[in-house]
């Protein structure tokens, strides 16, 4: 794959231009996009320039992160706090996401979507009001692992990280979900499913497939 220098701006900016001229392939009047990527890609600073900048277009906005998503930690650590094939398929409720974010948003739906869901620092419900969001609203659900669950996402970018990079920016406590990723460049290829990849080994310096020029 080919990448092109870019900086956070000019994509912020891209991406934002994108998403207005864009409709859902389903036909909701929502768009759904995600940015995906390792916790030490700073997917929830790409997702909250993104959303500034559609919010200065003129589009309602609701970022949500997979963060407070989490399933219980009875279920999280029920084979040990650091098993990476749990953290892959365990860690997150998907179902919850579909239930309560992705259901509200598809045709006919209500456009009221539980932002958060479960604390893990007390690990209970956290209780959230639902937030509606207006037709032509658009959502940006942020975090790890998103791709391959057939989510409907209108726009998918994946912030891409090297090993190297991946290893050498991720906290040392957190260096046991290394196989985790792993895993998901094998059996998800999120490079070839995402519709703009963003390189993002030197944060100063990302790099993009540039998926609209040319």
């Amino acid at each position: 794959m080919r990448l092109e220098p870019i900086t956070w701006e000019r994509l912020t900016e891209a991406v934002a231009d994108r998403v207005m001229v864009a409709k859902a392939e389903d036909g909701s009047p929502w768009l759904r996009v995600a940015v995906d990527g390792a916790p030490a890609a700073g997917t929830g600073s790409a997702a909250g320039a993104i959303a500034e900048a559609l919010r200065l277009r003129g589009r309602s906005v609701l970022v949500v992160g997979t963060g407070g998503f989490l399933r219980p930690a009875s279920l999280r650590y029920e084979f040990g706090r650091e098993d990476p094939d749990t953290y892959y398929d365990g860690w997150f409720d998907t179902g919850a996401l579909w239930r309560e974010v992705f259901g509200p948003l598809e045709p006919g739906g209500s456009g009221r979507v539980l932002p958060d869901l479960w604390d893990p620092s007390t690990d209970r419900a956290t209780r959230s009001p639902h937030r509606e969001l207006a037709p032509g609203g658009v959502l940006v659900l942020h975090g790890p692992l998103l791709l391959g669950h057939w989510f409907p996402f209108d726009l998918t970018l994946h912030l891409r990280l090297s090993s190297d990079a991946l290893r050498r920016r991720t906290d040392e406590a957190e260096r046991w979900t290394l196989p985790a990723f792993e895993r998901y460049e094998r059996e998800v290829g999120p490079d070839a499913v995402a519709e703009v990849v963003v390189r993002a080994d030197d944060p100063r310096r990302p790099a993009w497939n540039a998926p609209w020029e040319g």
